[in-house]
């Protein structure tokens, strides 16, 4: 591998890391203190059930962002929106990091948190489908599934840094905590904006782009002509996301909730439980990834969902137990395993539906129109549920078997495509 791939690769990588990150610091957030110190006139299940609801805003923006940022992709080239989306996801996130509270500026509080939100979302909106799309585009034949597999092991690093920075700063005395101790995660992806942007800079436009660059051939309407062109493909990836990401945002954030609030378990507890089962990620990621290079997407995708309907209600039951152990382990299997069969091939999956003209748009836009209906309401959904059943899970967990369920219905519908090209050529010619 020479060090121009391996330099896309890292840009991948770093800039999953980064949006991902901003996304969980915030969910952790949302979960740990948001609703006590911008709904503070709200009772605890009411401050976090809004605290939720403004984690959820951020998903309303990002079918916007993959709108517009998929568009100036299919007609300006993945890189320089790369560089756009890095900046929007990160200024966001820095600046949520030096909010005041509503004990300071009252209703602004919130207001200036779901602006931000909103920054945030818009420019996540086709971040990870550009980080996907490069990897895929230089990838070699046959190894589609694992050159995509960078981007979401990028996400998993984001995770496990916001995982690991709330945990530290979450062991400060509670008063130290409230007061600047949650500020310091979203102050510290400064550092990830100043080495994705240099990344992201030096790398190269793919050839897939090159090419139609090169022979005038860019689209001049990509959005439109992805939803008319494909539209099986739009409805596949709208369900194939509903399991992955309603269940990749229901084990870390709802669930983090729900082990400290109801079973009144350590945080440091659970979030180590988290760090654990993300660590193992980066192991089944590539696994799956690579697995479905040999095997074909669809079955290992049906196989993760499949899965994640089968563990919902002995997830609740192992964690019940209030068994650190048996607590980790619900973890693992359900974020490395279940959730991680879906995450790994889907990369690949995703980026060879659409053809090389409409990639970017078609990507993008369908994959963040999942997201409104899977991963920013789940935690709401979720904590509504537990509402509604007095502390008892078992809606909740068939709730996620509703989700996991769908999923697996979509992806039989779809079509495979280990076999295709994504060049613009062996895309049938669009």
């Amino acid at each position: 591998m020479d060090r121009s791939v391996r330099r896309v690769l890292m840009a991948s990588a770093v800039g999953s890391a980064l949006e991902w990150y901003d996304f969980f610091i915030y969910g952790t957030a949302a979960a740990l203190v948001f609703g006590e110190l911008f709904f503070p006139k709200s009772d605890p299940a009411v401050g976090t059930l809004l605290a939720f609801a403004t984690f959820g805003v951020g998903f309303v923006a990002r079918p916007f962002g993959g709108l517009v940022f998929g568009h100036l992709g299919d007609r300006i080239g993945r890189k320089p929106v790369l560089v756009i989306t890095l900046m929007l996801v990160g200024a966001g996130t820095f600046l949520i990091g030096l909010l005041p509270t509503y004990a300071t500026a009252g209703l602004w509080a919130p207001v200036l948190l779901v602006a931000l939100r909103l920054v945030q979302g818009f420019g996540a909106g086709a971040e990870y489908g550009g980080a996907v799309i490069m990897a895929v585009e230089h990838a070699p034949p046959g190894r589609r599934g694992l050159f995509g597999s960078v981007a979401p092991l990028g996400v998993t690093v984001g995770i496990l840094l916001a995982n690991g920075v709330f945990a530290l700063f979450a062991a400060l005395p509670r008063e130290d905590f409230l007061a600047w101790g949650w500020r310091v995660p979203f102050l510290l992806s400064l550092v990830l904006i100043l080495v994705g942007f240099y990344i992201r800079a030096r790398v190269s436009e793919t050839p897939v782009f090159s090419e139609i660059a090169a022979r005038n051939k860019a689209a001049r309407s990509p959005v439109i002509e992805a939803v008319r062109r494909h539209p099986r493909e739009f409805a596949v990836v709208v369900g194939a996301r509903l399991a992955e990401n309603g269940l990749g945002y229901l084990f870390p954030v709802f669930a983090l909730n729900y082990m400290t609030q109801q079973l009144h378990l350590p945080k440091t507890l659970v979030l180590q439980g988290n760090m654990l089962a993300y660590g193992v990620q980066l192991l089944t990621i590539p696994f799956f990834s690579w697995l479905s290079d040999k095997v074909g997407r669809r079955p290992v995708y049906m196989g993760g969902a499949l899965f994640s309907a089968a563990f919902a209600v002995p997830f609740f039951m192992m964690v019940n137990t209030r068994s650190p152990p048996l607590i980790w382990l619900a973890l693992i299997l359900g974020v490395a395993v279940g959730v991680g069969a879906m995450f790994g091939p889907q990369a690949a999956y995703f980026a060879e539906l659409f053809g090389a003209r409409l990639r970017y748009s078609g990507f993008a836009l369908a994959r963040e129109i999942g997201s409104i209906l899977a991963g920013g309401p789940a935690p709401f959904i979720a904590a509504w549920l537990l509402l509604w059943a007095v502390g008892e899970p078992w809606a909740v967990a068939g709730y996620m078997m509703l989700l996991a369920l769908l999923t697996a219905l979509a992806v039989y519908l779809g079509p495979e495509t280990v076999h295709r090209g994504v060049e613009e050529e062996a895309s049938r010619g669009y």
